[in-house]
Formats: structure tokens, C-alpha cells, sequence
């Protein structure tokens, strides 16, 4: 039996994915052979050394320690796409919200005292104050054409604006994905200097933090609109603010609130919504939870972050799978670790990612503990079990 212990609650459609029969689940389960998070922070835990896989039900991984777990083996799964109709949605409304100076004018109608007739009075005095800007024929940037910002730039296009969009290592699928409409920049910088609103829709690493900082900034329009539901890091810190009351910003919508811009009157403040529906919650948990049991199940590895996507049809024979470091000659060896204990090949499949590389072998009898030990004493080999 396969035992997953939830650092999170997960919905319940996805962890009925689990049979009964075959999984024990639950937050307090010791010694888990997968563990399924969605927010909480597990870079100072500690894992048994029946951890295999770690599941994500969304698609950001930076409350989880990847380096420490691709050491171990251990294959982090995320759910990307599971959420985009989600945030998209969101960020339209964001888009519009800033547009309109919708918040701006709900505290003003907040704020207003006295009878039916002093309110309207006051509302035909002060509403010019809040006079907006219609979306057709302005310009959205969108960097980042994953799955959340082909949505976003084909939902902009719809709209009547001009789009704009960066991913240097767009996907075949998303590109095919992205309406023909959305015209293609070659940097940020190009993005930055003909947006009139900018939206943000990548991970947040080395490459990708401080993405728009102050040089950047000088190149943009007067009163663009910045809209920031990737990561915090991906716009440099302390500048919003400065660039909002000097008005080279005209607006900044994102989904974490902080100290520095809480309460300013252009920035539109949420509390990390971009996921949260029952919708967007169901299709992650569905989504991890399949892509765990594959693993755990059949050894194949799809959506995981530190790993290369794998899948064997398993159509006979014993199957046996290798984490290990991508070196020179690691075949080989396993090859002949296999061989030695009169295990014939059937059918294999190795793959790589940076560092790393992945193997999954069909044998034609079942693979000994002792073929195992074997197999995990090979320098280099991270992770190795028979499922």
C-alpha cells in the first residue's frame, strides 16, 4: 500500500483519485511515499527516506526545496495549465478594474454620508474624478506565453486590444494555442517601451527576477499600468511606489499585498486569489494526484519540474526505474548491473534534463532486492525501485 501524507488541504475530487485499496492518505501519515502540497513552506523539513515523489497542486514551486529533492531522487510534480483559466480571469479583472478606476470610486461611494438626495448629489460632483480609459485599440504586453498568458493574450485580442507577447522558449503546444492576432516581441525592453498595460506570467528565477527594473522603467510609456500575478520578485522592490507618486506608473495590480504599497490609492492589492476557485482548486488536485500514481504506479514522469518527461507503455515484463545523475556511461553500467543477475531487457527509455537523467527499464523477471542494492550503489545513481 502507497501511503501520501497532504501538507494542505486538497479537494476532495482529487484525493478520491486514490484508491481505497491501495492508498492511505492523510496529513498525519509517517513515512509517506509521496507527499501532496499546495502553499506551505517545506524548505526546512526533513524527508524519510521513502519519500518518491512530491506533488504541487498548482504550478509555482517555490515553497519547495527542488535542489535538495532532485538530490534525493525525488521527481516535484506540479499542475500547470490546471489553474489558468483561473488566474486569466482574474487578471481581466484586474485589467478592468485599473481601467475604470473601480476601487478608486467604490471608496468614494464608501465614504459618502447624508441622505438619497446629498449622496447623489455628491455623486454627479465627484465622479469625474474617476473617468477611465476603454480597452480597444491599447496596447497589452504579456511576457510569459505559458498556459496562463496565451489565455490572457487571447482574451486581451478578443477584447479589441493590441497584444504583444514574449516567451523565447514558447511551447509548439501554447504557440499553436496563441491567437494568430498577437503580434511577437523580441525582448523585454521592446515590450516595455509599447505597452500600455504589462502583465507578467512567469516563474519567478536567476532570470526572471527583477525583470522590470528602474532602466526598464525608463523606457516605458507615462501611466503604464503593471499587472503581477507571477511572483513578487519579478518586479524590483521599491520601485513601484516611487514610480507611482512621480507618475511614470499610472496603476500597479497584483495578487500579494505588502507593507510598502498598502493603502496607495493606484495600487489594487489582492490576497493571492489567482488560484482560488472550486474550479481551479478541483483541476489541481485531479491533475497531481494522477501524475503521482503514474509515477508511484507505472515509473512515468509527466509535469515534473526537475526531472524529463517520461512515459513507457508498460506492456509486459517487470519494471524497474533510475534517477541518477547525467554522466557518462550510467547505461552502461545499469545495463550490466542488470545483466548480472540474468535479467533480459525487454524494452528501455532514458532521458535527461540539465543535470539530471531519468531510465526506465522493462526486464523479464522480477528485479531482486539484491539487483536493487546493486543497482543504488552505482556512483551516481540517485534513486532506484522496482514498481
Amino acid at each position: 500500500m502507497f501511503k501520501i501524507q497532504t501538507l494542505n488541504n486538497i479537494s476532495p475530487r482529487g484525493l478520491s483519485q486514490f484508491e481505497a485499496d491501495r492508498y492511505q492518505v492523510g496529513g498525519d501519515v509517517a513515512d509517506p511515499d509521496a507527499i501532496l502540497v499546495r502553499s506551505q513552506v517545506m524548505h526546512d523539513m526533513s524527508f524519510a527516506g521513502s519519500l518518491k515523489a512530491v506533488g504541487r497542486a498548482g504550478a509555482g514551486v517555490n515553497n519547495i526545496p527542488i535542489a535538495r529533492l532532485s538530490a534525493l531522487g525525488v521527481p516535484v510534480f506540479n499542475t500547470p495549465g490546471a489553474n489558468a483559466n483561473a488566474v486569466k480571469e482574474l487578471v481581466l479583472v484586474g485589467l478592468l478594474m485599473a481601467s475604470r478606476n473601480i476601487p478608486q470610486a467604490l471608496r468614494f461611494v464608501d465614504g459618502l454620508t447624508g441622505d438619497d438626495a446629498a449622496m447623489h448629489k455628491a455623486v454627479e460632483s465627484g465622479k469625474k474624478q474617476f473617468v477611465g480609459t476603454e480597452l480597444p485599440g491599447r496596447t497589452l504586453g504579456v511576457i510569459g506565453l505559458g498556459a496562463i498568458g496565451v489565455k490572457v493574450a487571447n482574451a486581451a485580442h478578443a477584447l479589441g486590444m493590441r497584444v504583444i507577447g514574449l516567451d523565447p522558449k514558447i511551447t509548439v503546444e501554447n504557440a499553436w494555442q496563441l491567437s494568430s492576432g498577437v503580434g511577437q516581441a523580441r525582448s523585454v525592453e521592446e515590450v516595455v517601451a509599447q505597452a500600455d498595460y504589462l502583465t507578467f506570467h512567469v516563474p519567478l528565477n536567476d532570470h526572471t527576477r527583477n525583470m522590470l527594473n528602474a532602466e526598464r522603467l525608463k523606457l516605458a510609456k507615462p501611466g503604464l499600468v503593471v499587472l503581477n500575478f507571477s511572483r513578487e520578485g519579478v518586479v524590483e522592490s521599491g520601485l513601484v511606489r516611487e514610480a507611482l507618486d512621480e507618475g511614470k506608473l499610472g496603476g500597479y495590480v497584483c495578487d500579494f499585498p505588502g507593507v510598502a504599497l498598502q493603502g496607495h490609492p493606484r495600487v489594487i492589492a489582492l490576497p493571492h486569489l489567482g488560484a482560488s476557485t472550486h474550479e481551479a482548486e478541483e483541476n489541481c488536485a485531479v491533475m497531481v494526484v494522477q501524475q503521482v500514481r503514474d509515477y508511484l504506479e507505472n515509473g512515468n514522469i509527466r509535469n515534473a519540474v526537475n526531472f524529463p518527461e517520461v512515459m513507457l507503455p508498460h506492456a509486459e515484463g517487470y519494471r524497474v526505474c533510475i534517477a541518477n545523475a547525467n554522466v557518462p556511461n550510467m547505461l552502461g553500467q545499469i545495463s550490466s548491473t542488470l545483466a548480472g543477475f540474468s535479467l533480459n531487457i525487454l524494452d528501455m527509455l532514458n532521458k535527461s534534463r540539465g543535470d539530471l537523467a531519468y531510465t526506465v527499464v522493462d526486464v523479464n523477471q522480477p528485479v531482486p532486492d539484491t539487483a536493487l542494492a546493486r543497482l543504488r550503489a552505482i556512483d551516481g545513481v540517485l534513486a532506484a525501485r522496482a514498481v
